[in-house]
């Protein structure tokens, strides 16, 4: 994982564009005309909120070969009471093979590390058995669900409320 650099709207693009099949019904963001404006507006909304460490985003690459695979990142954070948003998407096609639970316990742990967070949130509308599945996984306890938790398409859903605490 890295922080997002303008050279990389062109491959962000496609993997928005390959994805929304997946991702679109909980990520509004994501449409088919996705275009390198909306990266590039992005990446600086990313470099503003690092400068003024409310959120630390970043795009995940493969290791081995480089290629874009998926954003993840902590967000919403407060450092008063010492917790964060923790939040991720996977292209579609690399979707099932373990980048996001791999990312959220590097995230988390980076969070306690390094940021002296204590909480960790990870929140995912009633629905999303995908992010579901990668917050179990990644060793966060399911807390509940919170009513009218998230707004997607200006609608009011539930979520599911995760969290991860230092050990």
């Amino acid at each position: 994982m890295r922080p997002l650099e303008d050279g990389d709207a062109p491959v962000f693009v496609e993997a928005v564009r390959e994805s929304v099949e997946s991702i679109s019904r909980w990520m509004p963001w994501a449409s088919h005309d996705y275009s390198a404006a909306q990266a590039l507006e992005w990446f600086a909304a990313c470099r503003a909120q690092r400068a003024a460490a409310t959120a630390l985003e970043f795009g995940i690459f493969s290791q081995d070969t480089g290629i874009f695979l998926g954003g993840a990142g902590l967000n919403e954070i407060r450092r008063d009471h010492r917790f964060c948003n923790l939040g991720y998407w996977v292209r579609q096609s690399r979707q099932g093979q373990g980048i996001a639970s791999r990312c959220v316990r590097a995230l988390a742990a980076h969070a306690f590390a390094s940021e002296g967070l204590q909480r960790v949130e990870i929140v995912v509308a009633v629905g999303n058995t995908a992010s579901e599945k990668v917050a179990l996984k990644s060793g966060a306890l399911r807390e509940g669900i919170a009513r009218n938790r998230l707004m997607i398409n200006d609608l009011a859903v539930p979520a599911h409320m995760f969290s991860l605490a230092p050990a």
